[in-house]
């Protein structure tokens, strides 16, 4: 006798996330029941979208309560039986240090993954993770350093060009860590190529004598 899957009943996935164009927290997916949920307990907003209507929290929050917002609805949802992903770094309940052990084991096994490369391409896959033009490690540490020495020079109330000497210097600090990652990406791309062989001259056919050299007085 054939037994036939049984139907769930399974609620619509919801998705809470930042997006990183916008920095608007959105909430997509879902039921009504969800939508309304998402209302009352985080003050999401419906807003039309290209493939129907999704939620969103207001413009102009701060990181605290766009954390607080999301998960407090999160967790709603999750009581009300719905299927929810829920953006880590919008996570309350996380540990406070958990991004920076999470950063700390990343670079601990980036050190490793190199240490243990047995080929040039596992060395180009560490250096793209360094060097990526979005993603990777200096062009991330450059995107913080410029960050905060703007941030240092408002705080000065310095015009551009006149900060303290500290300060000043982090711009040309910036500039390094983008020619940093400029020599790291060209050796990932040497890295990267297929080694070839060494070329070696054919060796002669057997049973035909070589000319002599013939020599000039």
């Amino acid at each position: 006798m054939n037994q036939r899957e049984p139907d769930f009943w399974v609620l619509e996935y919801v998705t809470i996330t930042k997006d990183p164009r916008t920095g608007l927290v959105v909430a997509i997916g879902g039921t009504e029941q969800a939508a309304d949920i998402l209302q009352r307990t985080g003050g999401f907003l419906s807003a039309p979208g290209p493939r129907g209507d999704y939620h969103r929290l207001p413009h102009g929050l701060p990181i605290e309560q766009q954390r607080l917002k999301a998960t407090t609805a999160s967790h709603a949802l999750l009581a009300a039986g719905h299927s929810v992903h829920l953006d880590p770094a919008l996570n309350m309940l996380a540990t406070p240090d958990g991004d920076r052990d999470a950063a700390l084991r990343y670079l601990a096994q980036l050190a490793e993954r190199a240490s243990a490369a047995e080929t040039s391409s596992a060395v180009a896959e560490v250096l793209t993770e360094v060097a990526a033009p979005v993603h990777g490690l200096l062009p991330l540490t450059r995107e913080v350093i410029v960050r905060a020495w703007i941030a240092a020079s408002d705080l000065h109330g310095a015009a551009p060009g006149e900060e303290p000497e500290p300060i000043a210097r982090l711009g040309s600090t910036a500039n390094s860590l983008s020619e940093a990652a400029r020599v790291v990406l060209h050796a990932r791309n040497h890295a990267a190529r297929p080694t070839l062989p060494p070329t070696t001259a054919p060796a002669p056919a057997p049973g035909r004598a070589q000319a002599p050299v013939s020599r000039r007085r």
